[in-house]
């Protein structure tokens, strides 16, 4: 099929993005987006791949976001009190906000908006367990009344992570977590378009007029004035080649996440912005604890000696370091709490003789451990097969099971033994937007067994060091929490970490002021219509 035939088959309007003579008024106001993968899923609370939070964060707002150094700042809200004894905050509204139906956001939409995301998200759940009450004294007041001081509440309710902390109508609010909103009725910048909304091909969102963006603060990831000046915003689900093509072309004008093979040959042309530092991810190998053989705390000790974080990357993200670090532990490099507590475990040479030899000494008789691999997702890919063979070397029976992402994604969930449909290890890449930046953002390091993550682990200490992060409220303590907390990560071993990369993205060189971050924002964003075509 001819690249012109795969832009058409994208879906309706396709066409008209592969002819060469659009109106320089309607190229001014119009963004054409290739996102990671396909808008499957629509509403903000909900699991679901990269594409769908950044969907949420174009149709909605949150109460707090997150600034460039990973502070929560006020966003829908004016600002907040606080008692002095830290029991009750006290929220302001901003005066003008609505939502995409024009009804005014008021207290009584947002209390709902919080329960509902609670279930989802276990940071805000730990912030509701703290609290005695939660009201809305008036249409824009919303007020806290704790059990106990929760000095992080602006960073549980500023995400932002894999649910967005969305603010919706009441009447949507209050749908089961369980069940997807009935319709998208946003809060922020854009309205979601559902007439056009093609499963597999497309979507689009056209600037919604009553939003009010803050008037003070800097642009942040998450956080600050966001003013956007495109009048629309078109996303089209293409595969890498075609998504290259329309690109040299000028058809698309943004490429959220080139693979790494393809950057190259981007950067090459003149009329491309090539960001190779936009977004970093850390690998993570994953453990079922509830099966053997890493049921075994000693099995999980022993592997890390097999862990190369730097091949690991280099399988991931190519050969130039420049892209890539190793010597990573519990959290995101450069971000706040970031350490080097117990690092030595995952630095030096490997030494596969002595893993074997301590997994015999563990108990692994070589029985066979299955290892859980998606083929459409490049990156997740390369991780895989990489890890899966530093865990042949140290003499593990390795029973490699490829699947497409959605089917591995179902499969993590699925509890049983490995041979009945469940798994031993799966590899993941943990972005700092979920964010990694702290132990109630970091999903993997939750440990309390069912209520945990995909591979269930246990572990007494590393609860009650998060529980005690929550309690901390100067840096000074919640940095030693997490040193403490980085160390036990060694102990009980519930995922190895396997370095951290930075991906890449690519755009035509008229567009100007994309933000780095962690996933694809649009405002601030604007087109210097003097560039070249």
């Amino acid at each position: 099929m001819r690249r012109r035939d795969l832009l058409k088959a994208a879906g309706a309007g396709v066409a008209a993005l592969a002819t060469p003579r659009i109106g320089r008024s309607e190229k001014a106001n119009k963004l054409v987006f290739v996102p990671t993968e396909d808008l499957s899923v629509l509403d903000p609370m909900f699991a679901g791949p990269r594409s769908r939070r950044t969907h949420a964060y174009l149709a909605f707002d949150t109460l707090y976001g997150i600034d460039t150094n990973w502070m929560a700042q006020p966003q829908m809200v004016e600002g907040h009190q606080v008692d002095e004894k830290g029991l009750t905050w006290t929220l302001t509204l901003r005066d003008g906000l609505r939502f995409h139906d024009k009804e005014p956001v008021l207290a009584r939409d947002v209390v709902p908006s919080i329960r509902r995301f609670a279930e989802r998200i276990p940071f805000v759940d730990a912030l509701l367990a703290a609290t005695e009450e939660l009201s809305a004294p008036d249409d824009r007041i919303v007020r806290f009344r704790l059990k106990r001081p929760f000095p992080h509440l602006p960073e549980a309710l500023a995400g932002p992570g894999g649910i967005v902390p969305a603010i919706m109508p009441e009447r949507l609010a209050k749908t089961s977590p369980s069940k997807p909103v009935a319709e998208i009725v946003g809060s922020g910048p854009y309205r979601f378009l559902p007439d056009e909304h093609i499963t597999g091909a497309r979507a689009a969102y056209e600037r919604f007029p009553l939003y009010q963006p803050r008037t003070d603060g800097p642009v942040g990831f998450t956080a600050g004035p966001k003013v956007v000046h495109f009048d629309r915003v078109e996303w089209l689900t293409l595969d890498p080649f075609s998504a290259m093509a329309a690109l040299h072309a000028g058809e698309i004008d943004w490429w959220e996440l080139p693979p790494s093979d393809l950057v190259g040959q981007l950067a090459r042309d003149r009329d491309l912005t090539v960001v190779a530092q936009y977004a970093t991810a850390m690998g993570v190998m994953r453990f079922n604890h509830l099966h053997p053989p890493f049921n075994n705390m000693a099995v999980r000790q022993a592997l890390l000696g097999a862990v190369d974080q730097a091949e690991a990357m280099t399988a991931v993200a190519g050969a130039d370091r420049s892209f890539w670090h190793d010597g990573v532990g519990l959290f995101g490099a450069g971000t706040p709490l970031a350490n080097d507590a117990g690092i030595e475990v995952l630095r030096g040479p490997r030494d596969y003789a002595a893993v074997r030899q301590a997994l015999g000494s563990a108990g692994y008789g070589g029985e066979p451990v299955v290892v859980v691999a998606p083929t459409d997702v490049q990156p997740i890919r390369a991780l895989a097969l990489a890890g899966a063979d530093q865990l042949r070397r140290a003499g593990m029976n390795v029973d490699l099971h490829e699947m497409e992402m959605g089917a591995a994604v179902r499969r993590w969930f699925n509890q049983a033994a490995p041979d009945k449909g469940g798994w031993n290890v799966l590899f993941t890449l943990l972005d700092r937007s979920v964010p990694n930046t702290n132990p109630y953002g970091n999903q993997w390091i939750r440990a309390d067994g069912s209520a945990a993550s995909a591979g269930w682990p246990t572990s007494p200490r590393i609860e009650a060091l998060r529980t005690a992060w929550l309690d901390a409220a100067n840096l000074e303590d919640q940095r030693r929490i997490c040193t403490e907390l980085q160390l036990q990560l060694w102990q009980d071993v519930p995922y190895i970490p396997m370095g951290e990369y930075w991906q890449s993205t690519a755009y035509r060189k008229d567009l100007l002021d994309v933000l780095p971050g962690c996933f694809a924002v649009f405002w601030g964003i604007r087109r210097a219509l003097g560039c070249r075509q």
